[in-house]
């Protein structure tokens, strides 16, 4: 008998479905025939927290403990999440069964789906066959034809050992920067692999804009009649003023230089990885990464759209029946575009590229998607369904075929001979003049969505700029206008402020920012991985939690640094914030994934880094940043786990060194320090502040008063708890 192990219920659900026959719902598992379904939680089973490590002193947040390092001892627990540990024990006593000869491993099919399921097998510690389900598509028939064609689980150990390394790196470079960092400067920094090098790219635009000194410039504007001709920009007023008066002359004319015309034809656009559809959500719709990824997640888990945490742009030739399936009929037009941009012979072949399909192909609607699923659908996942089937005809479509012209023009040597004192003062560079125009012909692919997702053009002089078709290289001719050229005036632009959209180009394209050119080549060299910091699955998540911890916050569609982001920019080692050390980290990770690196070598290296935190985080201390309190004022006492000064926030007593998030489900997580804490309030009586500093200077203290959960009044003896904040004392 079989066990298939998801990674969600609704994926579970999904599964027994298309394995089909009659289907028993138990307690956690669906059995279908010869075959049982479970599902995880996502991670069942994560790292243990360093103070978890009893043969260790890591509950104490020290210098001295630095660095931290559990090799080869590594310790799992089960997740604490809501329902974590329940779903657990069900896959475990499902695992354990002597009627179960082998597990299938249904997971997500990435890097994660993968180390959720290892993960599993390996703290339940059961030993059987284990195939791997590698589904992108939730349709019954994809589903069913992967079952059919299970590889082995041991074709996917780069897979599994890639997501292992990445989970300790994570692990290793935060636990130890986030501590050293924060004890040195007495601060709470949280530091990470990714989120750092992506907070110094925003840090590093926002001072570029403070610095940024507007300097004026002045351009001389020519009307031609219906098309204009446009002078190079000047830093000088008193040379603009002097080509102005120039071109005013009554026997004025230009000399044209150039007169390129070409019609161009641009190809359609690829089809979507989770990146390029977030950052075109994020520009037509505002939609944050985060919310996109959510949207389509969901469509997935309705078996409306493919499989979403992908990075290819392409599908293969095994996919070309689906997608030709995809776009006969009306299905996916109607609701979707306007009928008459359908292209009439949509050109399939142009999303096929084999050698470009490492693990999932691009994202597309799948059969069942349809006008009728629209209205059942909320606003976001309404909205990226029908920017997935636009970017699915827009991929298939004709080019956009455009008209496209440029001018070049100078003062005509013949006017020069007549005024030959005139413009002695401007060289040739600051003489010239341009002009452009473009003019559609053909929509084409355009036609799908008028505002498409093009890269917009600021200033585009071309628009409305109608350069007429006889003019030729050579000749003389004159501005028309009774008004004459006139003096444009501006002024340089800071660069603009991050977008989402934006942001998520710059991490995906991080050899932008690499100056080393061997290492620029190889993150550029695409065929095993993106050349990115971060993954298609990770990069919301990490901007969401740059917002989280309060290092960036959003202002419209902007993400800005805050001040303390740049604090912690300014102190942070220069390697922990270089793009181009994480972004090489992600390109051996990926090397070890496709079998072309040791993974113990890489691993060797990336724990090699971590050690090294700590003393660079105390080789060079920026006093200007040191802190010389915690964020309270006031100390209660020592903490009883980490000696670390206790402090009071709101309704609670905690230890300085906690950090808590609140999670996307709305929940509160402690995410960094030692965890202890005690409210201010037990079984109905309040904890005074001298209490509290009587209980952690080692006390014991009796009160009367409390109410136990029948109601019933009692007086007890309080003391400080190691694990529970504090607790009643009643003695034997």
């Amino acid at each position: 008998m079989r066990l298939i192990i998801a990674e969600k219920h609704s994926v579970g659900q999904a599964i027994a479905q298309a394995v089909g026959g009659h289907a028993e719902k138990h307690d956690g598992y669906i059995q279908v025939g010869a075959d049982l379904v479970t599902w995880a939680q996502g991670h069942l089973v994560d790292l243990a927290a360093p103070d978890e490590y009893k043969n260790h002193d890591w509950g104490k947040w020290s210098l001295d403990t630095l660095p931290i390092d559990p090799t080869p001892d590594w310790q799992w627990k089960v997740s604490r999440d809501k329902g974590a540990d329940r779903q657990y024990k069900v896959v475990t006593g499902l695992m354990r069964r002597d009627d179960i000869d082998m597990l299938v491993d249904a997971c997500d099919p990435d890097r994660e789906g993968e180390a959720i399921f290892r993960r599993i097998v390996a703290h339940v510690g059961v030993s059987k066959p284990m195939r791997r389900l590698w589904v992108a598509s939730l349709e019954e028939d994809a589903i069913r034809d992967a079952l059919a064609s299970m590889k082995d689980e041991t074709e996917y150990q780069g897979l599994a050992d890639s997501a292992m390394i990445r989970a300790k790196a994570d692990w290793l470079i935060g636990m130890n920067a986030s501590r050293a960092y924060s004890l040195v400067y007495n601060a709470r920094f949280t530091v990470g692999r990714v989120q750092t090098p992506t907070l110094a790219m925003i840090v590093d635009r926002d001072r570029d804009i403070t610095g940024h000194v507007a300097r004026p410039y002045w351009k001389v504007v020519a009307p031609m009649g219906g098309w204009k001709l446009a002078g190079e920009r000047l830093d000088k007023r008193e040379d603009a003023e002097t080509l102005l008066r120039i071109v005013n002359s009554d026997d004025f004319t230009f000399k044209i230089l150039k007169a390129d015309r070409k019609q161009q034809h641009d190809a359609p656009p690829r089809l979507y990885d989770l990146t390029g559809l977030q950052k075109d959500m994020s520009r037509l719709h505002g939609l944050t990464a985060a919310r996109t990824l959510a949207a389509l997640q969901s469509l997935y888990e309705k078996r409306l759209a493919t499989y979403p945490r992908t990075d290819s742009q392409y599908i293969t030739h095994d996919d070309l029946d689906t997608l030709r399936g995809l776009t006969e009929g009306d299905r996916l037009v109607t609701g979707f575009i306007e009928p008459s941009a359908k292209p009439e012979r949509p050109r399939l072949e142009l999303t096929v590229d084999d050698t470009k399909v490492a693990g999932h192909t691009a994202i597309l609607p799948t059969m069942q998607a349809g006008k009728a699923t629209l209205d059942e659908l909320g606003d976001d996942e309404r909205l990226v369904l029908i920017r997935v089937a636009r970017r699915m005809w827009e991929a298939v479509g004709d080019d956009y075929v455009h008209d496209v012209t440029n001018v070049v023009a100078d003062i005509d040597p013949a006017w020069g001979e007549r005024h030959p004192t005139d413009g002695t003062t401007l060289d040739e560079s600051q003489t010239r003049f341009a002009s452009r125009s473009d003019q559609p012909v053909s929509l084409g692919w355009h036609a799908i969505e008028h505002d498409g997702p093009q890269e917009e053009h600021d200033n585009d002089e071309a628009a409305g700029n109608i350069i007429p078709a006889n003019l030729v290289v050579g000749v003389s001719i004159a501005p028309v206008s009774q008004c004459g050229a006139t003096l444009s005036e501006g002024k340089t632009k800071p660069p603009k402020p991050f977008s989402e959209a934006t942001l998520l180009a710059a991490m995906e394209h991080a050899s932008r920012w690499v100056e080393d050119k061997e290492l620029k080549a190889a993150l550029d060299d695409d065929e095993s991985h993106s050349g990115g910091i971060g993954t298609p699955a990770t990069r919301a998540d990490v901007i969401e939690k740059l917002i989280r911890t309060g290092y960036v916050e959003r202002k419209g569609k902007q993400l800005r640094s805050t001040k303390q982001g740049q604090s912690l920019i300014d102190v942070v080692s220069p390697r922990l914030k270089d793009v181009a050390l994480t972004a090489d980290m992600e390109r051996q990770l990926s090397e070890v994934e496709h079998n072309h690196a040791d993974p113990a070598q890489v691993e060797t290296e990336f724990r090699g880094l971590a050690a090294g935190i700590p003393a660079d985080a105390q080789g060079t201390v920026r006093q200007d940043h040191v802190q010389t309190r915690t964020r309270s004022t006031e100390s209660f006492g020592d903490c009883p786990r980490c000696g670390k000064p206790v402090i009071k926030t709101g309704k609670v007593f905690q230890c300085s060194t906690n950090r808590r998030e609140k999670q996307p489900d709305g929940t509160w997580k402690t995410t960094e320090g030692c965890g202890w804490r005690a409210w201010t309030t037990i079984a109905g009586k309040t904890v005074t502040d001298s209490a509290m500093r009587r209980l952690l200077a080692g006390q014991k203290i009796s009160l009367k008063g409390f109410t136990s959960r029948k109601g019933g009044k009692f007086d007890a003896t309080l003391l400080i708890d190691k694990d529970k904040g504090v607790a009643f004392d009643f003695g034997k």
